[in-house]
């Protein structure tokens, strides 16, 4: 088992509890022994980051600190919003003594632990699609997923900057497809998989995000996808709860189901219903099911 600090987030804790369900049942049999986090904040994701910066890094180098007091080396996340500030935070903070030094002094002021620069963090799906956790994957996802033809959605903030996340090219990302063929399902390919979902502008501009989002689902329902799977889960409100506000502006009807990166590898693992929590979706996961269970 490797151990890892864990890093919920905001949307896993409240309005997405299937995301943390699902994650935690799923860890243990990729051989993940995690740490959650206790006493840390929301990491503020892009509004504090531009409105007060110093209190974003002050932010994130708390969740960092909590991280590296637990011994583990690697802080897991499951939210690209998540990964990013965190990534970004840390790279100043391990590239600037002074900076760290400042920070650190103002987090022991207040009672959390000093940060010396010592965790990575590391999204769940980059520690599934690669290396011993790739082979792993291989092992645990005995039931499969029968053919499915799965759209991968990366959205963008798992991707760019490159120079901050680093994991795959932003512009021909791998690890979702090589999950979902790992898994038994099919990769679908459409243009929009690492576009923006439209979350970020929603309630300043709401017609221009669901131009954004509506791309992705009609780009996925012609290419032949039977559901959409995103390693974030403000992708996943957006294109889970929004094709209702689609519906409405367009008049047409799109119903297509979309899954959490762990529900997925979870579905293909043989997790129950309790775990998966699929009854929490907008978009009804019968069809899917109906399919994956069909001899």
């Amino acid at each position: 088992m490797k151990t890892l600090a864990y890093y919920r987030g905001c949307l896993a804790s409240l309005s997405a509890k299937e995301l943390a369900t699902s994650t935690e049942a799923l860890a243990p049999r990729l051989g993940l022994d995690l740490v959650e986090l206790e006493s840390v904040t929301c990491c503020g994701a892009g509004d504090i980051h531009e409105a007060e910066p110093d209190y974003y890094l002050h932010l994130n180098a708390r969740i960092l600190a909590y991280a590296e007091a637990t011994g583990a080396d690697t802080l897991m996340t499951i939210c690209n919003v998540c990964t990013l500030n965190l990534r970004q935070a840390n790279y100043q903070l391990q590239n600037d003594d002074a900076l760290r030094e400042r920070v650190s002094d103002n987090l022991e002021r207040v009672g959390a632990p000093r940060y010396s620069g010592g965790v990575e963090v590391k999204h769940l799906l980059w520690l599934i699609a690669d290396g011993d956790g790739y082979e792993k994957l291989k092992e645990v996802a005995h039931k499969g997923l029968k053919g499915l033809k799965v759209a991968p959605f990366y959205g963008c903030q798992i991707l760019r900057p490159s120079k901050i996340m680093g994991f795959e090219d932003p512009d021909r990302p791998w690890s979702l497809e090589a999950i979902i063929e790992a898994c038994g399902g099919e990769p679908i390919d459409y243009p929009a998989k690492i576009k923006c979902c439209g979350f970020p502008i929603i309630q300043a501009r709401e017609e221009l995000a669901l131009g954004e989002l509506i791309q992705p689902i009609e780009q996925s329902i012609e290419a032949g996808a039977d559901a959409m799977v995103t390693p974030c889960p403000l992708c996943h409100l957006s294109l889970d709860a929004w094709q209702q506000k689609l519906e409405a502006q367009t008049g047409k009807s799109y119903q297509m189901p979309i899954l959490h990166l762990s529900q997925l590898i979870g579905v293909a693992a043989g997790l129950d219903e309790s775990e998966l929590r699929f009854k929490r979706h907008v978009v009804p996961m019968g069809g899917v099911l109906e399919k994956l269970e069909a001899p």
